[in-house]
């Protein structure tokens, strides 16, 4: 997301940042560049000209005009404003009532809503420790029904079953009794959509609004669909008492337009975003680490908090004492460094967060493939614990025999044992006095990632 902005924005800002001095002519320039970069990533036009306005106000003051740094006090006016238009600070849910709390998901047909009560069912769960019921009222589509049963059970999350027959509001205030006779603590509402904006659907929403009183009620909104994004979400804005808007489809969407303006045009503040298709997929919105992913700074915030979560500690602690006693990085290690990847959200997703990518990400989207990923850990898991350890005993023969047993070719295998002794020696490297420097270098050619020669690390590449 925002590869296309960050890119154009990086490169204009650059080339500020090399003026010792910043005068009117400059400034105007480079606004006039911003504002062309934020139409070509579909950010509204009211949102475009109120950025610019007080851009440009700003820069135009002594705070950046008699910075001893004008270029970088350019940007963080930049960055503020950046912030500032996307609502500053991360606005959480607020399920601060007697449960059970009741959270209504509104929002068209395809945007996304029934994968999304299931995130969201995931995330109160593992994150805030809440016991979660679900509910579908789209009792049009017993489609619908079913897959939200599906979803809630690989969560782990309850589900109150409707039929066809049932009455949406009828259905939804039996789950609201059932969720307190459950002592659950929260009731995720999956309400009916339509194609497009529609009278019948909007009376509906009404009804359930005023029926179940729900303390959040979410819009969900397909990033992809740029200005209608916007324009679906204030029709929302003008039905429904919305306490926010989960942005979905974020992994596929290059411009993020939407996410710029959905908060000026609404006043409402999105709350998550959906960065991909699988159930843990889902991030809670941080106006300012969004601001500087968008300028190239990278989030390494969120990139701590995803390692945290999903790296296995004692699993880190064993591979490094493994190191230090100086026994080598085998297939099994490798296998599992892999793994963790895949729960951090994949290589793509890696990148994204880490400082300095933005510019370089699109180079190098060919030769990052997180199936690549998941082809290798299926070669390692072809062979036996004594290859896995032992990489030097695998022969012509062995490799054939690993090929077919994971579907793939003798050369995928020879890739496979060539990016382990890649691997191996980086994990010296790391041994010696000033290895993680050496490492860092081999990342990013001397230290600065962009620009700076170098490449992916051994295993990230294609």
């Amino acid at each position: 997301m925002f590869n296309n902005l960050s890119e154009r924005l990086e490169g204009t800002l650059k080339r500020l940042r090399g003026h010792g001095r910043l005068t009117e002519d400059n400034i105007q320039e480079t606004l006039r560049e911003v504002r062309m970069a934020l139409l070509e990533a579909d950010v509204a036009l009211p949102v475009v000209k109120q950025f610019i306005a007080d851009v440009r106000e700003r820069a135009l003051g002594e705070e950046v005009m008699k910075s001893l740094s004008p270029g970088q006090a350019f940007v963080k006016v930049v960055r503020d404003e950046l912030m500032r238009v996307m609502g500053e600070a991360n606005d959480g849910l607020d399920l601060r009532v007697r449960p059970p709390a009741v959270v209504m998901v509104a929002g068209l047909q395809g945007s996304g809503k029934t994968t999304s009560v299931a995130k969201l069912g995931r995330w109160l769960r593992e994150r805030e420790g809440k016991k979660v019921l679900t509910v579908s009222a789209d009792v049009y589509r017993p489609a619908a029904i079913d897959q939200l049963e599906t979803l809630a059970a690989e969560v782990e999350v309850g589900f109150q079953p409707t039929q066809s027959s049932d009455d949406p509001v009828a259905a939804v205030e039996r789950a609201v009794e059932a969720a307190r006779t459950g002592y659950y603590d929260v009731l995720l509402v999956d309400t009916a959509g339509r194609m497009h904006v529609d009278e019948g659907m909007m009376d509906e929403v009404q009804r359930l609004q005023s029926a179940v009183s729900p303390v959040e009620t979410l819009f969900v909104v397909d990033s992809m669909t740029g200005q209608d994004a916007v324009n679906t979400a204030q029709a929302f804005t003008d039905a429904l008492p919305l306490t926010g808007a989960i942005l979905t489809k974020t992994d596929g969407d290059a411009r993020g337009g939407a996410a710029l303006s959905i908060r000026y045009t609404t006043g409402k503040p999105i709350k998550f975003l959906g960065v991909g298709e699988k159930t843990e997929a889902l991030e809670p919105f941080h106006p300012d680490r969004i601001a500087s992913r968008i300028l190239g700074m990278g989030d390494v915030l969120s990139l701590v908090e995803e390692a945290e979560r999903s790296v296995d500690q004692d699993e880190a602690q064993q591979l490094a004492d493994k190191l230090k006693k100086g026994k080598s990085f085998d297939l099994e290690d490798m296998r599992q460094q892999m793994s963790q990847i895949g729960q951090m959200g994949g290589m793509a997703g890696l990148m994204d967060k880490m400082p300095g990518m933005g510019n370089v990400t699109e180079q190098m989207k060919g030769q990052v493939d997180d199936r690549q990923v998941a082809r290798q850990i299926a070669i390692i898991n072809s062979m036996t614990p004594r290859e896995r350890r032992r990489p030097d005993v695998i022969n012509g023969s062995r490799k054939r025999r690993i090929a077919g047993g994971a579907g793939m070719q003798v050369q995928d295998v020879n890739r496979l044992l060539k990016q382990h002794k890649q691997m191996q020696k980086m994990m010296k490297q790391m041994k010696k006095k000033g290895g993680m420097q050496q490492l860092m270098s081999q990342l990013g050619g001397g230290g600065g990632m962009p620009g700076g020669g170098g490449g992916l690390p051994p295993g990230m590449g294609r």
